[in-house]
């Protein structure tokens, strides 16, 4: 593919930075409108709100993130086989700004047909992100030459862009919204998008180069002997197996780590001792923990991968290590339990919940991001995009795992479902480092671990 990069920036390729601005636009739009959609639905009419129930809002807003997750599947075939992805994501970004403007629309606009807009707004916005979201994260892989070990660090960097738009989100679109009613909030979200969108227009051909523009299958299918499209290989196989293995230690992680929106929000707000002096920190602060530990520890941990070089970990004991640190998160917790002792009228030190989310975020830092370079790495080309929104898929099973383990914390109790994450955590942790060299032999060579087989070959040809 001709001109991969135009330079480098930070020993990247600048084009990387382009993505990861884009994506960060995106991110800001995405979860401005996420943060105040709850409390739109439920707030007064009088106040410009919808009116609705508790329980209808959350069911809305579980199936629209349900749908935002599933999406990506069906827009990451189409980008293989028709669009190609930059177009996709263009089409795709058209389609979330016009969805978040029409939520912005005034009611004295949309009435009498106020909730037809609304669901026409959130429409626009799904079928958007199934375009846009797993196209962006595979351009980021297709940066970089098979075997450049500056992948990882890559998807880490661009991990950081999109909790960077997140933690802007919800105090601008929050701000927004407290100042100048909900629709601002909306608006604030489409203009998001907007700089997303006119960010990528601008500066996509100079940085970008060929990427990302025609169909990976077309390009697929001109790598063959026939010039047509072919049957998966063994090799192709092996790697696809690697990706739906690896994205069940996935929904363990995130099953667990969800729990940050839940349980561990209901425990800041009733068991935490908040009061610094005579200012009470509110529960809402701890959840910008996680993406201001993100955007802090994420360009160290991407320096380390590149600084370890050859001896840099492969895409499983990474997963392991994530595994392990979302266990000693846990163990945080089980100390915060144990500090009350049984007595629900004890107040706990919030450092148990700092040092939680801290554990917590280093988890994800080794294996969110890597998890989508390892999809690049592994991906047969012609399915590139499709496998990045089936790894998205993972994500949707383990919010709805989470769901389930968080509603039984009545019956069981805190300490039962924290210790018992702990622990299902560090047996994953386990497992998976014991079946890392086999992942790796079924990589063949993607990630450059290829000791293991060269160990296998060598022991046979000893025994022959």
């Amino acid at each position: 593919m001709s001109n991969r990069s135009s330079g480098t920036l930070l020993g990247h390729p600048k084009g990387l930075f382009l993505l990861f601005s884009t994506e960060l636009w995106e991110r800001f739009s995405y979860y401005a409108m996420r943060a105040i959609l709850v409390l739109y639905l439920t707030d007064k009419t009088m106040d410009g709100g919808l009116g609705w129930s508790t329980q209808n809002a959350l069911e809305l807003y579980g199936i629209y993130t349900g749908l935002v997750y599933i999406t990506p599947l069906i827009g990451g075939w189409i980008a293989d086989n028709f669009l190609g992805q930059r177009r996709s994501i263009i089409i795709g970004g058209i389609l979330m700004a016009l969805g978040q403007f029409t939520l912005a629309l005034p009611n004295s606009m949309v009435d009498p047909h106020a909730i037809t807009a609304f669901y026409l707004g959130l429409a626009l916005l799904i079928i958007g992100n199934g375009l846009f979201k797993p196209n962006i994260s595979t351009m980021v892989g297709d940066l970089y030459q098979d075997g450049d070990n500056r992948r990882d660090g890559a998807f880490t960097i661009f991990y950081m862009g999109i909790n960077l738009g997140s933690l802007l989100a919800g105090i601008i679109a929050g701000t927004a919204a407290a100042a100048y009613g909900w629709k601002a909030g909306f608006l604030t979200a489409g203009i998001g998008m907007l700089i997303s969108l006119v960010t990528q227009l601008v500066f996509a051909e100079r940085l970008l180069g060929d990427i990302g523009k025609e169909p990976a299958a077309k390009r697929a299918a001109a790598m063959t002997k026939s010039g047509q499209k072919e049957p998966l290989t063994k090799q192709e196989r092996d790697r696809m197996k690697v990706i739906l293995i690896m994205g069940m230690f996935v929904v363990i992680f995130w099953a667990g780590f969800e729990q940050a929106g839940g349980l561990m929000n209901i425990f800041s707000q009733q068991y935490t001792d908040r009061m610094i002096g005579s200012f009470e920190v509110p529960a809402a602060w701890f959840q910008s923990l996680n993406p201001f530990f993100v955007i802090t520890l994420a360009p160290v941990i991407a320096a380390i991968w590149v600084k370890l070089g050859p001896k840099e970990p492969s895409s499983p004991v990474k997963f392991a290590m994530g595994l392990f640190f979302l266990a000693l998160g846990f163990v945080c917790m089980i100390g915060a339990v144990l500090q009350q002792g049984g007595d629900l009228n004890v107040k706990t030190s919030m450092f148990w919940l700092v040092g939680a989310y801290f554990f917590h975020t280093l988890g994800e830092l080794c294996l969110s991001p890597i998890g989508l370079s390892m999809v690049t790495k592994l991906a047969p080309l012609r399915l590139a995009s499709l496998m990045m929104g089936a790894w998205f898929g993972f994500n949707a099973i383990a919010n709805y795992v989470a769901g389930i383990i968080g509603a039984h914390v009545g019956e069981a109790g805190p300490m039962a479902i924290f210790s018992g994450i702990a622990i299902a955590a560090t047996v994953a942790g386990v497992l998976l480092l014991l079946c890392s060299n086999q992942l790796i032999r079924w990589m063949h060579g993607a990630e450059g671990h290829v000791v293991e087989e060269s160990e296998e070959l060598t022991t046979s040809t000893a025994n022959a």
